[in-house]
């Protein structure tokens, strides 16, 4: 028997833990990505107003921010998975779960997708804001109704390459026990030896990446035809 044959005849038996496992990988990245939202996007933005010749220049804080940022990006996820156990018990009552998985994937996408938040503003033609600030526009106003709407298909484009990292990221947190398909791939997979649940996870990732990043695709491409 062939292994793809093979495969489609395990299929039935691990579809089962396979769909928990790709719900909890959902759950994960969903609400780690709203995190990451909430809080990447306005850190984003002090990133580019606190900078010299910004709305509201501010080397210090800038400085402050920037070097919070730089540490949170330098830390392999793996270890910083280790490192906010504490916070993560603190916080979900547990080191264990998709739950406890959205604070070490927060923490680690935050500082990620607060770069591209403030690489997609800095692209903003300048004109475009001198124009609303000449117009006696307030900075807060100019924020929201000019720099963010301006940079809007780069803010979307930045956001799915944070969903997609989100994705490796949960992942890798099933290695200390997060849950989801990267949990089934070590735990059936590698520690059991079965290709066959090894490379049906691989499948399962594959699958969401391809559906988050054509969902961002056609996002980008409507918001650019506007």
């Amino acid at each position: 028997m062939s292994w793809t044959a093979e495969l489609a005849e395990r299929w039935p038996e691990m579809w089962p833990e396979l769909w928990l496992g790709t719900l909890d990988t959902l759950y994960m990245v969903l609400w780690a990505t709203v995190v990451t939202l909430l809080a990447g996007l306005p850190l984003g933005v002090l990133l580019v107003t606190t900078d010299r010749g910004g709305l509201t220049p501010a080397p210090a804080v800038r400085a402050v921010l920037g070097a919070i940022v730089n540490v949170g990006r330098s830390l392999p996820f793996i270890v910083l998975m280790v490192a906010v156990l504490s916070l993560t018990r603190l916080l979900t009552g547990t080191t264990l779960g998709p739950t406890a998985a959205i604070v070490p994937l927060s923490i680690g996408a935050i500082p990620f997708f607060a770069r591209l938040v403030e690489t997609s503003l800095r692209e903003v033609d300048r004109g475009v804001i001198e124009a609303a600030h000449a117009m006696g526009a307030r900075k807060i106003t100019i924020v929201g109704r000019v720099l963010l709407p301006e940079a809007l298909p780069g803010l979307i484009a930045g956001l799915v390459m944070t969903v997609v990292a989100l994705i490796s990221y949960s992942a890798m947190a099933g290695a200390i026990g997060g849950g989801g398909l990267g949990d089934i791939a070590i735990r059936q997979g590698y520690q059991r030896f079965d290709e066959y649940y090894l490379w049906a996870t691989v499948i399962l990732l594959v699958l969401i990446v391809q559906a988050a990043q054509s969902l961002g695709d056609l996002l980008i491409r409507r918001l650019s035809r506007r």
